[in-house]
């Protein structure tokens, strides 16, 4: 039996899940303002004493590594890796797009069969009307390169044409008032939950594509920018 801890915290969700299997025995989520750096420990440690699976228990550990929230990424990479480190465990990574898709595939099962859905698009929010995503068939195999785009009334005009795609996640609800196709679905409580990247995770543990935990980084796309507060930290300078 395979057990794994998972760690999802590329977007605004925290989530940490531990399993057996396939077979979730413990699950915690927030999407509390800054939840990855207050909670993320302590749900591990929650679930921990809950399950009654120890660190030294586990097969590996699981995350999910991007693209997504800078901050997000590198405070479960962060995690994920010191307990690798330090129990010697094995380090699966799992695009967050990815497992994104694999979710809505068993969620929105009956959407997908009575609205004959061809492709999946997972939307990471970005910024302003930017994105991360990519396509994916109804297989979960994905068909396109992952880009960050800037969504206008005609960035999908070619594929809609052709195939009926189901827009989700947390990029989707600002592109659902400029994208405006009778072949785009929209839906708008998908949340990214670590309980979806089980699936993929027991791929690759069979397949034992493990990461070098040494060298590995989070996919994050594009390079952070910081934004400048424009409270005057000194009042009376200008």
């Amino acid at each position: 039996m395979s057990k794994f801890l998972l760690i999802e915290s590329g977007t605004n969700v925290c989530s940490v899940a531990i399993t057996i299997d396939q077979r979730i025995i413990g699950l915690k989520e927030s999407t509390d303002e800054k939840a990855h750096a207050t909670l993320l420990t302590v749900f591990i440690d929650q679930l921990i004493k809950e399950t009654g699976i120890g660190i030294a228990q586990l097969d590996a550990i699981v995350i999910s590594k991007g693209p997504g929230s800078y901050t997000g990424l590198r405070i479960g990479v962060s995690a994920a890796k010191g307990i690798c480190y330090a129990a010697e465990k094995s380090l699966i990574s799992i695009c967050s797009l990815y497992s994104m898709s694999s979710g809505a595939n068993i969620l929105y099962r009956s959407i997908i069969e009575k609205n004959n859905i061809d492709l999946l698009c997972p939307m990471i929010d970005a910024r302003r009307m930017e994105v991360y995503t990519a396509l994916y068939n109804k297989s979960c195999t994905q068909v396109n390169d992952i880009e960050a785009l800037v969504v206008d009334g005609t960035t999908f005009n070619n594929r809609l044409e052709t195939n009926k795609i189901l827009f989700f996640g947390s990029g989707s609800s600002k592109c659902k008032s400029v994208i405006n196709h009778p072949n785009a679905l929209f839906v708008d409580d998908f949340s990214p939950s670590a309980q979806f990247m089980v699936p993929l995770a027991l791929q690759a543990f069979e397949k034992k594509s493990f990461e070098n935990v040494a060298y590995f980084e989070p996919y994050y796309l594009k390079n952070f920018v910081a934004t400048q507060s424009r409270k005057n930290i000194f009042p009376g300078s200008q």
